[in-house]
């Protein structure tokens, strides 16, 4: 039934500030931008190995009841390095939400953060995905 990720949403009051956060951090600007970049009230990335879709959406339309901050739920992105890449974010204002920790000894590592608009970011060193990974590029 759940075939894959699709589209990541986050909120933010000022996706102004959010896109140039996320663009920094991401090295890319987004590539979809509405109703236009100079009043955004939504903008997307395409990141990673499978250009899964990071979505940025205004608080304002926030399904009713939503709660501000933090959820009940982690997305974790893969990346190579975890504490390289949780000192980066630290540094560029989030705030971590969990510290590193090794997950047994198949070598999973994650940690997670709030970024500056109250989301929660999941950072992982995932062998499984970069399996999956190698798989499909020697297939």
């Amino acid at each position: 039934m759940l075939r894959g990720l699709t589209t990541i949403s986050f909120w933010a009051e000022d996706l102004t500030a959010a896109r140039q956060w996320y663009t920094e951090l991401l090295g890319i600007k987004p590539y979809f931008e509405r109703p236009n970049s100079e009043h955004p009230e939504y903008i997307e990335f395409r990141i990673g190995d499978y250009q899964h879709e990071l979505g940025i959406i205004s608080s304002k339309y926030a399904p009713k009841g939503a709660k501000a901050g933090p959820g009940g739920a982690v997305v974790y992105w893969h990346v190579d390095d975890v504490a390289a890449a949780l000192e980066k974010v630290k540094a560029m204002g989030a705030k971590e939400y969990e510290p590193l920790i090794k997950r047994g000894d198949a070598g999973f590592i994650t940690a997670s953060v709030v970024d500056p608009f109250g989301n929660v970011l999941g950072l992982m060193y995932n062998p499984h995905y970069l399996a999956v990974l190698n798989s499909t590029r020697n297939a």
